[in-house]
């Protein structure tokens, strides 16, 4: 069976600056495939070169057999999208919202009832369904646009950042009505986020995006098994080769490597450089890529309470996708 989903060296420019860096991915049908990466990183602009938001400066994508550079009135009946921003009209009732929506898609009559309604039990608004969209608490809203989102039954749904803003009571009905989708509809969904738990709570498989490249893409069980036992952060007041040879060799050490380096300041203003000044030393500090995290730390103090070189600082981070991101960006998700 072929993936419902198939993204060709998809790019995205704006003069001289590019969004979206000839990425490549596909997405199988009935599957919860994740995006995730901090803000900036290329994920709206990815969904919007999907959803016919905007036009693609280079690749291509297919979705349900139909290509969005050539079939676009297609791709729009079979895709749904939910964006990150509202799109809803305050004023009007979620219900009337919904009926509006329906109609866009061509639905009359009883069907556009039936749909509306379905899609109202859907998200859990059912019974607040005539009340006007404006005196909705911000989660409400974000379910009111899930379920626009809904109301034509599509085959591919791309949600965007669906949680920011909200209350953890409208979380928790957002991640029901995702798995409840999937579980009982076959629905298959592109779920966007900067908040790894979600991800790892919801997406059989997970594209980490980074500054317009997807650089790892693997199921979240095998993305997290790439850092073993986790990662240890040691701060030492000096580092050298041999150091890092030593730890490197321990039992439960699968990698040490230094992270940060002493820098040169930069001179006062109106000042020149000095060639033969010292530079102001920070303190260096490892990362410890470990097998076995507990094992590890014991192993490294014991070592370095034998050679006499005390800890400056130390930092374990278990094993999951922040972490992960961490280990191959060298920075956190929500920096």
């Amino acid at each position: 069976m072929a993936p419902i989903l198939e993204v060709e060296n998809l790019e995205k420019k704006y003069g001289d600056f590019t969004a979206v860096k000839g990425i490549s991915f596909s997405v199988e049908e009935g599957e919860i495939f994740g995006l995730l990466g901090p803000n900036g990183a290329g994920k709206t602009q990815t969904i919007s070169m999907l959803t016919g938001v905007i036009p693609p400066t280079s690749g291509t994508a297919r979705i349900a057999g139909y290509d969005i550079n050539t079939d676009m009135n297609e791709v729009k009946k079979v895709n749904g999208l939910v964006p990150q921003d509202l799109a809803l009209y305050p004023t009007l009732s979620a219900r009337v919202n919904l009926n509006f929506f329906g109609r866009i898609y061509g639905l009359r009559g009883s069907e556009l009832k039936e749909r509306v309604e379905d899609v109202l039990r859907i998200v859990a608004l059912t019974e607040r369904a005539d009340e006007i969209v404006d005196k909705y608490s911000g989660g409400m809203k974000r379910r009111v646009n899930i379920a626009a989102g809904l109301v034509h039954h599509p085959k591919l749904l791309f949600l965007d950042e669906p949680t920011v803003g909200v209350d953890p009571q409208s979380r928790n009905h957002i991640f029901e009505s995702v798995l409840r989708l999937n579980r009982e509809r076959k629905m298959s969904l592109v779920y966007t986020s900067h908040y790894m738990e979600e991800v790892e709570l919801l997406c059989n498989r997970v594209a980490i995006i980074d500054e317009g490249n997807i650089i790892a893409m693997d199921t979240v069980k095998n993305l997290i098994s790439m850092l073993g036992g986790g990662i240890i952060y040691v701060g030492l007041e000096k580092v050298d080769d041999t150091i890092l040879q030593q730890l490197d060799d321990l039992p439960a050490v699968q990698e040490a490597s230094l992270v940060q380096r002493p820098p040169v300041p930069p001179p006062a203003e109106g000042e020149e450089p000095e060639a033969e000044s010292e530079p102001i030393l920070q303190t260096p500090i490892v990362k410890i890529v470990a097998e076995n995290s507990q094992q590890a730390v014991v192993n490294v103090i014991a070592f370095l309470n034998e050679q006499d070189r005390p800890l400056t600082s130390l930092e374990i981070l278990e094993p999951n996708l922040e972490s992960v991101f961490l280990h191959l960006t060298g920075k956190k998700l929500r920096e």
